[in-house]
């Protein structure tokens, strides 16, 4: 059976971090594009990283721009996203999705690519 499961969010105060992982059950995360989104209640959902499986190459939304960063570690199967400077607004559910094509950053980093695989999601919440 495959899945991807997010885990490692919570509740942290505004300027701390949170590291989010999103780990493959079933299938190999390096032989996929992988993108982070999150969605706010009432909100649309947003793209807010991505990392692709040809050449590690990463892009982020920006509105996380310098804050964010994504990474893959082969050796656990997994991608992580380090948030860094969480500020009330990053408030939402992180959830990971997974892709086999060969497609461009932006088809992915945009939020309007098609995407094979999906996990749950992990809420973070900012707040003092």
């Amino acid at each position: 059976q495959v899945s991807l499961v997010e885990s490692g969010g919570g509740l942290v105060q505004p300027g701390g971090s949170l590291r989010l992982s999103c780990t493959g059950s079933g299938i190999t995360l390096n032989s996929l594009s992988v993108a982070w989104f999150r969605q706010a209640p009432g909100k649309e959902r947003e793209a807010v990283s991505c990392i692709l499986k040809h050449d590690g190459s990463s892009g982020y939304a920006d509105s996380v721009k310098g804050r964010f960063v994504i990474f893959r570690d082969d050796h656990m199967n997994t991608v992580y996203l380090q948030i860094n400077d969480l500020r009330p607004e990053d408030t939402a559910n992180y959830s990971c999705a997974a892709d086999g094509d060969n497609m461009s950053q932006n088809y992915y980093c945009s939020g309007y690519g098609q995407f094979d695989y999906w996990g749950q999601g992990t809420q973070v919440t900012v707040s003092s």
